[in-house]
């Protein structure tokens, strides 16, 4: 059985950093278009680059084929250098031999992820890439949304 084919775009944003924060994501499946997104009132932007791809990850209903675009290099490096890896090797201390930052969040982006076979894949923030503008434009308009109410 052939998995279904997803591409995803997500994007994390904030205000100050730390500060209030937004992330987003928009899902592409055949014909099937699904945007997310939502608000941390405090926060920092890696946090919510983290936080659009473990949602968005989790909004699949079925193991599926992913191709996952970030403009995030701290999210794309840490699955394309091996980071994650040995990061769970050394027991979650970095090169530094301090605690990894966002421990949380990276297992549970590798729990979201376990059931898909995923390809991390790097696109040029704030540029021509439509979807990617989209995410930024929903993540901006989630921490507006949230600093009102």
């Amino acid at each position: 059985m052939s998995l279904r084919e997803v591409i995803i775009y997500t994007d994390g944003a904030c205000s100050g950093n730390p500060g209030p924060g937004g992330w987003a994501a928009v899902l592409l499946s055949g014909p099937h278009r699904k945007e997310l997104s939502g608000f941390d009132p405090h926060t920092t932007n890696n946090r919510m680059e983290l936080q659009a791809a473990i949602e968005a990850l989790r909004a699949l209903k079925y193991p599926c084929k992913v191709k996952l675009y970030s403009d995030s290099a701290y999210l794309i490096n840490a699955f394309r250098q091996n980071w994650l890896a040995t990061w769970q090797r050394n027991g979650w201390v970095n090169s530094k031999k301090e605690p990894v930052e966002n421990q949380d969040l990276w297992q549970a982006l590798l729990e979201a992820a376990r059931p898909h076979q995923v390809e991390w894949l790097k696109v040029q923030g704030h540029a021509d890439n439509v979807e990617n503008n989209r995410c930024d434009e929903l993540a901006r308009a989630a921490i507006a949304a949230g600093t009102k109410g």
